[in-house]
């Protein structure tokens, strides 16, 4: 037996059971309901998004905008349970499956799936740096998250995503530092009166849809409680000089995996990562970083293992 998404299209069983059991907690008779739904044959048609596709001279603004048109045509996902389950430890194929699947069950999606849905639309952008930009951000006793896509094209930052707010999703790549971007957020998180407390930058994603690389979600993170304006900006800029750096060192658009990267490295890159790390852990006492990384390759071999 298998459900039906709203556009005819079958959906795993398992995601619909984990509805029906949050629906039966708040509407008794919800189940009952939502068959009796299900059954009628004179609901309308809901318009099923189209995924974009580009013709070879289409500009990558324009393609952008594509993409982030998508993702706004599938709305954001206000029931309260999320229809997409995402590890941020699976390696990045896993990811991109996960994608696939959202683009045929067209259902609504909150923030991590937009990333991954954005990252997923443009693997094929090659001179497009895609890295995602997480924000922790405080307002009336309560702390929130949210998380978008940063991009970079020909040394303009922007940024895809989905939010309740209109000014949290989609920024044009017009913005000339990574800086301007992320103090462009906190300007609108400012409007929206959310005080910003953190920002979490990862480094570039891989365009190989069949790499086994994790995705890198918070290779610097950044508190604003503890640095001054002007430390938070060259912090900032701190970071993209590594994401330039990272790929003008040859990685290129389909990144090698963890392993090789360990085993094939050049001598070059393989003294640039420690310093690297050995910086920002001064920098940042936290010890954030370290369990992530013990508990990356655990995960990657299982997963080799299963393919």
């Amino acid at each position: 037996p298998f459900f039906v998404n709203r556009g005819g299209l079958p959906v795993d069983e398992p995601t619909w059971e984990r509805m029906w059991r949050h629906v039966g907690r708040i509407h008794p008779e919800g189940e009952r309901v939502a068959q009796r739904i299900r059954g009628a044959a004179d609901l309308p048609k809901i318009p099923i998004p189209s995924v974009p596709a580009f013709q070879p001279s289409t500009p990558i603004p324009e393609r952008l905008e594509a993409v982030q048109r998508y993702i706004r045509e599938l709305q954001y996902n206000h029931t309260g349970t999320q229809f997409f389950e995402i590890k941020k430890s699976r390696p990045l194929t896993g990811l991109m499956d996960l994608a696939k699947e959202m683009t045929k069950e067209a259902l609504p999606i909150k923030c991590l799936e937009a990333v991954i849905l954005g990252i997923y639309l443009t693997n094929n952008m090659t001179t497009l740096d895609r890295f995602p930009i997480s924000f922790k951000t405080h307002f009336s006793g309560n702390y929130f998250r949210h998380i978008v896509l940063g991009v970079n094209f020909g040394g303009r930052y922007g940024a895809l995503g989905i939010s309740r707010r209109e000014e949290l999703m989609y920024k044009a790549p017009v913005f000339r530092t990574l800086s301007e971007l992320i103090f462009d957020f906190e300007e609108a998180y400012r409007r929206c009166w959310h005080t910003l407390k953190k920002v979490k930058l990862g480094h570039c994603v891989s365009h190989d849809p069949h790499s086994v690389e994790q995705i890198e979600w918070k290779h610097s993170i950044l508190d604003l409680e503890k640095l001054t304006r002007e430390d938070f900006r060259k912090e900032l800029e701190r970071h993209a000089r590594d994401m330039r750096l990272k790929i003008g060192k040859g990685t290129g658009p389909p990144s090698p995996t963890k392993d090789r990267k360990k085993d094939v490295s050049s001598p070059q890159r393989g003294q640039a990562s420690p310093h690297r790390r050995n910086s920002r852990g001064d920098r940042r006492p936290s010890g954030e970083k370290k369990p992530t990384d013990s508990k990356a390759m655990p995960d990657l071999n299982g997963y080799q293992i299963r393919v």
